[in-house]
This record gives structure tokens, C-alpha cells and sequence, in this order.
């Protein structure tokens, strides 16, 4: 039943009229378009909550509904029906503001044709005539592999012939290679009857249906019941069968055989989008899987979204399941099937392998934007950032500081400055340690900070980065905010410390480090400016290392001072090469006195 409502009345006047019952409601802008359609248990309730005071829905969905000029209605029997109209009606309309499928790709499909003498082949195209289509198989190796098991354990025909009883009669076609070869049994001149050929093909049923195991305890039971007959050569064909099966399906079982059959769904979720993976289970066996991306244009609730993944199963795959396993509940029920969220044993392993694929998903959704768009997949990573960070604003500008000294000698800081997720090096910079006297971290980068941020406060302030990220533990953070303090800095930016033992994230004031998963790109880009600070520290701390120890090699002679020994490197080089020249040209630079101390000394020190 559909409900038009009148134009002359308000949309609160209208939505009064919804009734209290489960369907399907869709919402028209001032154009007569369809820019959203949603399910619900009561269509009364769950309208209403959308025409609140602004300020208690979200930015994007307080957007939706100030579009919306128009709406009805359609009242199902069932949650289930809501589900499944909700998302014909939203794969017809596209509607702006739905959660709509990323994934543009058509998978394929093992086809059983619809002839007397039916051929198996894989499929992009479903052709409504009567064949039995099995999948899709989101992994096309997978479905070849099932069609080379098939080829070798049944003799079928791949011509195109169009093969009847009567054609066979009239002698109409020759046989081919393969039957000569014995991968066909020629069915084309009648060499095999209709009824084997058949049940062949209704052995492949079995199998693609996930009857793996089953067949096998069948093929032993043949080969046992022969054998017994002393009909010893159909024995071993029966024992060829059941090992080919036993091969194939020992690769394919990823769980104990007993724990039947079952659906499995796993959902990750990254600002805006959410990727989903499906897996149906048989005989401790996947016999089918998929992966689905999906993107929400406004604030979907997870459970919606995981409603709306099971919809486009059941549109591909027909029923469910009597069991699911699901990370959470969705928000519909179907009769006939239980929702279940495992926490422990074979089926929460099977949801954990779920969740992996779903992740692998995203993760090569990311990489592919990284080269595609790569404006857009920083941004993502940016907001992703954000996100971890609980910031307010997107962390376009970060600076990273790292400290480098060994037992106190030579103390250098670096800082180093990311773009929109980019390293900018003309922004980067070095610190020759000057106020701090000895080993002393702490100090040293409560220094740096304080000498960084007070020159940019006087020469650029409207320049300060949202995030500063300290190289190091709870202590160099410390300082560091008590630098930004002194300041006044520490409410206009975000300060972070990067410890490097477990890469956990260390806050100000929080005495318990977050943690960000391992596999985020979040994640990888404070690792990359955390490194990248320790790279370009390091690089300083070593050339000013080398530095001081060529000045020391001359400046414990007595009468080499600062000038003599740059005349002296300006000339040969280096250290080495001014122990090896002459006397006389040595003279000729320093005096002859000098001159002798120089190569005594040096004679000594290298080697």
C-alpha cells in the first residue's frame, strides 16, 4: 500500500499521517527526485525523528532534510520485506543522500547451461533462460580452480553444438578432439546416455552447493561397494574421484568440518565509507565470498549500514542462512535466521577472517586512490588522523622535533614539517643545542620548541601547525608542552609524543597512551614524520661529529688555532693529507717549527 501525500499540507502535517506500521519511505526534493529512501519497524517513529530542532541532527543530515520537499510512503508485512524493498528502491533511484555500492565491478558466475546435455563454463552475464548460475565468486581463481576440479573428474562437452535426441539420431555432428582424447564422452553421437551425463552434472550441483565432504564419503562408499564386486577398475576410478576431491578441498577447509553451514558478515568503517566482506561457510569450507565497498553521504548508524550489506547478499545469493555471524546486530530480523556475535572459538575465528579480508579491501581501496587521486587519499589520511587524535581540526600542517647527542657531546635537535601529508624541506630545520650543558633531552627539547615557536609567533603566527609530534616519551613531551605553555600556545595546537618501543601515542594529561591500530595509515604517517626527524637529526649530528673531530686532531697542537687549521684544511683537504705532504710545503704555509710539531703530532694520531 502506498501512501501520496497532499502538497497543500507542511511535511510535519504529512509525517503525522504515517502509520505505525514496518515499510519503506522515501523523501523528494522541490524536482519531484528521490534523494532518500530508508526502512523502518514503525514508519511514524522513525520519520519523526528526522523533523527535530537543527541543532540535534548532524551537519549532513540537517542538510537532507532541508531539501526535502515531499514524501511517501509504502507499508510491507515484514522487516525482512523493508529490507529488501528498501534496497530495489535505492539501486532504481540512486538516491543523493543513501548509502550507496562503490563496487562497479560485475563478478563472475559458474553457469549450468539449460540444455538437454548442459555445458559448465563461468559467466559476467546472468541470461534468464533457464540455466543455474552458482556465485559470483569475488575471486576468479577460485572459480577456475572449481572448473579444472570439474573437467577431471567428469568428462563433459564444451562445443556449442545444440544437442538433442533427435540430432544424435540423424548422425547430425562428428565427434571432436576431446573425445578422442578422453576428456569428453561424446555425448554428441550418443556415446554416453542423457540419464549419466545428467547425473553428472547433478554432482557438480552438489559440489557448488558446498557438498564437498558429502561426495567424498559417497566416492568411498562406491569405491568400497566395487571393490567388494572385485570390480576393481571402476574401484579405482572412484578412488581417482574421491582423492581429487580430497586434494581440492583439503586446500579450501578453513575450519573444523563439523561446524556446518553458515554466513558470515565483518564490516570496517573509515570516515564515510565502510567496506564489507561476506563468506558462506559449508562443511568447514568457503563456497562463496565477496567483498563490498559502500559509501554513506550522510551519518548512517553502523547497523543500518550492516542492514544494508545482508539486503545486497540476499539480492545476489537468495536466502540467508539459518545461522549469521556478525561483528554487531544489524537492525532488521529475518525470520528463519539467528544473528550471532561469537566471542570465542571456531566461529569467532571465522568472523576474525571475515574482518581481515574486509581490511584488505580498504586497505587496497587506499592504495589504489594513493595513485589515482592523491589529493583525495591524503585528505583521507588526514581525516583519519584527526579522528585518532580526537583534534578540532584537520592536522594539515604538522612539525615533528627529535633530539640527537652521544654522551652528551655535540647535541643537535631537528625539525622537520609535513604539507597535507607531504614533507615540505624548505620549511625544515636544524638546532645547534646552546643554553643546555651536557645529556640532557628534557632540556634540550624544551629549547628547540620554545626557540622554534617564539621566532614563528614574531615572524609568520598565522602559520603555527595544528599538530606538533615529539619524538620520544613522556618526558620530552613534557618539556615541550611546558615550552608551548610559557608560550601561550598549548590552545592552539595539538602536542603528541611518538614513543618508539610500542609506537603507542602519549598525551598530555592522559595517563594511559592510545594506541592506534598498526595497519592504519594514521598510524604510518606519524611513523614517516617520526622518522624522517630522526633521518634529518642524525645526518646534522654527524657532519658536525666529523666536523669537531678534525678540528680537534689540529687544535691539540700547540700554535694551531682557528685560523691556522682552516688555512691548513682550505689547502690540502683533509687531516690525512696534511700529515702526508712535505716538510718544505708544509713550511712554506705555517713556518718550519709549526711545520715539524704538525707531522710529529699527526704521525702519532693516524695510522
Amino acid at each position: 500500500m502506498t501512501g501520496n501525500l497532499l502538497h497543500k499540507v507542511t511535511i510535519k502535517e504529512k509525517i503525522a499521517l504515517f502509520p505505525h506500521s514496518p515499510g519503506v519511505y522515501r523523501y523528494y526534493d522541490s524536482e519531484g527526485n528521490v534523494i532518500y529512501v530508508g526502512k523502518a519497524k514503525d514508519l511514524h517513529k522513525r520519520v519523526a525523528q528526522y523533523f527535530v530542532p537543527k541543532e540535534r541532527l548532524t551537519r549532513k543530515t540537517a542538510i537532507m532534510v532541508s531539501k526535502i520537499a515531499d514524501a511517501q510512503y509504502s507499508v510491507v508485512d515484514t522487516e525482512a520485506d523493508a529490507l529488501l524493498l528498501e534496497n530495489n528502491l535505492i539501486k532504481q533511484y540512486k538516491p543523493k543522500y543513501n548509502i550507496l555500492l562503490k563496487d562497479s565491478k560485475t563478478y563472475p558466475w559458474i553457469c549450468i547451461s539449460a540444455d538437454d546435455y548442459p555445458k559448465v563454463f563461468m559467466t559476467r552475464r546472468m541470461v534468464k533462460d533457464g540455466s543455474r548460475y552458482f556465485g559470483p565468486y569475488s575471486n576468479v581463481t577460485h572459480a577456475r580452480n572449481l572448473l579444472e576440479l570439474f573437467s577431471s573428474l567428469y568428462p563433459l562437452r564444451t562445443c556449442n553444438n545444440k544437442i538433442t535426441a533427435d540430432a544424435i539420431l540423424r548422425h547430425k555432428f562428428r565427434p571432436c578432439l576431446n573425445f578422442h582424447i578422453g576428456k569428453c564422452k561424446g555425448c554428441c553421437i550418443g556415446a554416453i546416455s542423457k540419464k549419466e551425463y545428467n547425473d553428472n552434472i547433478e554432482e557438480i550441483v552438489r559440489l557448488l552447493k558446498g557438498g564437498g565432504r558429502e561426495m567424498i564419503r559417497h566416492y568411498r562408499t562406491l569405491m568400497m561397494e566395487a571393490a567388494g564386486s572385485m570390480d576393481f577398475e571402476q574401484a579405482n576410478v572412484y578412488k581417482e574421484k574421491m582423492q581429487s576431491l580430497e586434494k581440492h578441498y583439503g586446500k579450501s577447509l578453513i575450519m573444523n568440518a563439523s561446524i556446518g553451514s553458515l554466513d558470515v558478515f565483518s564490516l570496517v568503517f573509515d570516515s564515510g565509507e565502510a567496506f564489507g566482506n561476506f563468506m558462506r561457510i559449508n562443511d568447514g569450507a568457503v563456497i562463496q565470498s565477496l567483498n563490498l565497498g559502500f559509501k554513506m553521504n550522510i551519518e548512517e548508524d553502523q547497523a543500518d549500514v550492516l542492514g544494508m550489506f545482508i539486503a545486497e547478499i540476499q539480492s545476489k545469493f537468495g536466502s540467508l542462512s539459518k545461522e549469521v555471524i556478525v561483528p554487531f546486530r544489524p537492525d532488521v530480523e529475518i525470520d528463519g535466521v539467528e544473528f550471532r556475535i561469537p566471542v570465542r572459538g571456531d566461529k569467532l575465528a571465522l568472523l576474525e577472517l571475515s574482518a581481515k579480508n574486509a581490511k584488505e579491501m580498504r586497505f587496497n581501496a587506499l592504495k589504489q586512490r594513493e595513485h589515482t587521486d592523491p589529493d583525495d587519499f591524503r585528505q583521507k589520511v588526514m581525516e583519519e588522523l584527526q579522528n585518532a587524535l580526537g583534534m578540532k581540526e584537520l592536522p594539515r600542517h604538522i612539525e615533528c622535533f627529535d633530539n640527537s647527542n652521544i654522551q652528551g657531546t655535540n647535541p643537535v635537535a631537528s625539525c622537520v614539517v609535513f604539507r597535507d601529508g607531504v614533507p615540505s624541506k624548505k620549511d625544515y630545520r636544524h638546532f645547534n643545542i646552546k643554553t643546555v650543558v651536557g645529556a640532557n633531552d628534557y632540556a634540550s627539547m624544551k629549547e628547540v620548541v620554545n626557540r622554534r615557536y617564539s621566532r614563528m609567533l614574531a615572524e609568520d603566527p598565522d602559520d603555527l601547525p595544528q599538530l606538533v609530534v615529539i619524538d620520544g616519551g613522556k618526558g620530552q613531551l613534557a618539556f615541550a608542552y611546558e615550552a608551548l605553555s610559557e608560550l601561550g600556545l598549548t590552545g592552539r595546537l595539538t602536542v603528541i609524543g611518538l614513543a618508539k618501543r610500542l609506537e603507542e601515542v602519549i598525551r598530555v594529561g592522559d595517563p594511559y597512551p592510545l594506541f592506534i591500530d598498526r595497519n592504519s595509515q594514521a598510524l604510518k604517517v606519524l611513523q614517516r614524520i617520526r622518522d624522517e626527524a630522526h633521518r634529518f637529526g642524525i645526518t646534522h649530528h654527524r657532519n658536525r661529529r666529523s666536523k669537531a673531530q678534525v678540528a680537534s686532531a689540529l687544535r691539540e697542537i700547540k700554535g694551531v688555532g682557528e685560523r691556522t687549521e682552516q688555512r691548513l684544511i682550505l689547502h690540502y683537504g683533509s687531516v690525512a693529507r696534511i700529515a702526508k705532504a712535505p716538510l718544505d710545503d708544509l713550511a712554506s704555509l705555517v713556518g718550519h717549527d709549526l711545520a715539524v710539531r704538525i707531522q710529529e703530532h699527526l704521525s702519532k694520531e693516524i695510522i
